[in-house]
């Protein structure tokens, strides 16, 4: 299917829908490099392998607690932020500048590895465009909602 995310195409996936996101890379279940954002060989094999070990650090501190192993790691360091989030089969972590927001980077993780594991696909609205001769009605807004249904409960619990 043409609309299917592949795994060489995940991390350039994550890159193009923030504007906060400077490089991402993939990795499989074995820790093996199988995406990147970066054209650069070297670099991409570099941030793979800072990636597996940021998990398996944390996964070192984490052994003795009694909880799941960690599937989110953020770390914000002077100059920008590395954010990350691991599925059974895949790793997925993103280099950002420092203003990014936890929230939004970590949800964007989330649905990419969702998408590539076979979720739906990420929406994405379309800006208004600022010569248009009419306003968008909100029918129309509605239906660029992340959600749509929200947009129609709306409508339904009006009096």
């Amino acid at each position: 299917m043409a609309g299917t995310l592949t795994p060489e195409r995940t991390a350039a996936r994550l890159c193009g829908l923030s504007s906060d996101a400077r490089a991402a890379v993939l990795l499989d279940a074995a820790g093996a490099l199988a995406g990147s954002s970066d054209p650069d060989a070297e670099r991409s094999r570099t941030l793979g392998d800072l990636a597996r070990e940021l998990f398996e650090t944390v996964d070192r501190a984490t052994r003795d607690w009694d909880t799941e192993p960690a599937e989110q790691v953020e770390v914000q360091v002077a100059r920008g932020a590395v954010f990350a989030s691991r599925t059974p089969r895949w790793t997925l972590a993103v280099v950002a500048r420092r203003g990014a927001l936890s929230s939004l980077m970590l949800y964007d993780l989330r649905a990419v590895l969702s998408e590539l594991e076979g979720g739906p696909p990420i929406r994405v609205a379309t800006a208004a465009d600022e010569g248009a001769r009419e306003q968008a009605s909100e029918e129309q807004a509605a239906s660029e909602l992340p959600v749509p249904e929200l947009g129609r409960d709306a409508e339904e619990q009006t009096p």
